[in-house]
């Protein structure tokens, strides 16, 4: 046999929507609160967390076992690392600008509102992009060749994510860079290695899920729609946006891969009579 297990999968399908909408609904009683919606950016890891930690229990006697503990693990590592630092960096700090502007606008009740804007709205995501994680734990085929290359995927994924958020915080921690782009180490190759990083780990993950056809063709899904929303949604545009009128910033991008990471480009002497 190497279909999905689809009755039992499509249980887990279920349970992992209650898992991710569970950690949301939980975040939102207690933003209420302390009146701090910032707190759902923590929340956004720990949700992929418990979904996986939930279908891999479910998913037990159905999936190949190295397969079902790897991507596990591998979730719960990327997943409670960004938890982690986020709220390090958040701490001590008042809201997030990007709620109070998304909570002004606000028809009727705010947190009505944030409830149906933000937590109901990351909860749907988290449980579509987290399709391989999912998928991947009622996979009976032992791990193979894509494994491999998912896991290395993965780990240059998290060494990305984690290297560039440790460099910045490292820059901004500073007071003489207050004002000043950051475009040392790893952001000197791109402008966001933190989303590159993101973007590896997920396509990553989609490999550790492609034991069979079924399993890849449903999985692919999640590192499509991670790609779109760290290119062109709530990632990579939304910050450039916000940091287009900072000094400096200009051309850093004129040098810098907006993207992909690529040597920095070199700025044309002025003497060049090239455009």
């Amino acid at each position: 046999m190497t279909g999905l297990p689809w009755a039992a999968f499509a249980v887990n399908l279920a349970v992992a929507a209650g898992a991710a909408f569970a950690v949301m609904l939980t975040t939102f009683a207690v933003a209420r609160a302390k009146g701090l919606h910032r707190l759902v950016d923590i929340a956004w890891g720990v949700a992929f967390t418990a979904v996986a930690v939930a279908t891999c229990v479910l998913s037990a006697g159905h999936g190949d076992d190295g397969r079902r503990i790897l991507v596990t693990a591998a979730t719960a590592v990327w997943g409670l690392r960004l938890s982690v630092h986020i709220a390090r960096r958040g701490r001590g700090h008042g809201e997030d600008p990007r709620y109070e502007r998304l909570l002004a606008k606000a028809p009727g009740s705010r947190d009505a509102y944030a409830l149906r804007t933000v937590y109901l709205l990351q909860g749907g995501l988290v449980w579509l992009i987290s399709l391989p994680v999912q998928v991947a734990q009622y996979v009976p085929v032992p791990l193979g060749a894509s494994a491999v290359v998912g896991a290395v995927v993965w780990a240059t994924g998290l060494v990305f994510e984690s290297v560039g958020d440790f460099q910045l915080g490292r820059f901004r921690a500073d007071p003489a860079n207050r004002g000043r782009v950051m475009d040392r180490g790893l952001w000197g190759w791109t402008r966001h290695p933190n989303y590159f990083g993101d973007f590896l780990v997920w396509w990553g993950l989609f490999l550790l899920a492609c034991g069979t056809a079924q399993a890849a063709a449903l999985a692919v899904v999640s590192p499509l729609a991670m790609s779109y929303l760290l290119v062109f949604g709530s990632g990579k545009r939304l910050l450039e946006n916000h940091l287009a009128d900072r000094p400096g910033y200009a051309a850093y991008t004129a040098r810098t891969s907006g993207f992909f990471p690529l040597p920095p480009r070199r700025p044309p002497h002025p003497e060049d009579p090239r455009p």
